[in-house]
């Protein structure tokens, strides 16, 4: 038997080509900018990611340098809960979306606004 913890100062997220190519796109607007990950509250479930566009990391988020010059920012709640994850851009239907494949995830809402782990 093992133990695991969580180490802070270790994230563990993937980011795949098609992901990093589609922020960089919307990153060409404002190249002073990054990609921050957080996670709040949210659903039936627990969770929801968030994604937003800043200019600078908040205390302490961990800073990932990507290709194309793309920064993710995490939140230190969001490494915890999305350790292991990748962010994908997908195709679904008709729709593209960037799509978590979190490894933690025990449950998802229907709509898919929330999960848990």
């Amino acid at each position: 038997m093992s133990l695991e913890s969580f180490d802070p100062n270790l994230v563990d997220i993937k980011v795949t080509t098609k992901a990093i190519k589609h922020f960089a796109q919307k990153l060409a607007r404002n190249p002073e900018q990054l990609i921050r990950l957080s996670i709040k509250k949210s659903g039936c479930t627990g969770y929801a990611y968030v994604l937003d566009y800043v200019a600078t990391p908040e205390e302490g988020d961990k800073l990932l340098d990507l290709d194309l010059n793309v920064q993710l920012a995490v939140s230190t709640k969001a490494a915890q809960v999305a350790s292991g994850t990748e962010i994908d851009y997908v195709l679904e239907g008709v729709n593209r979306v960037i799509k978590f494949n979190n490894p933690n995830v025990i449950a998802e809402c229907g709509c898919g606004e929330s999960f848990t782990v």
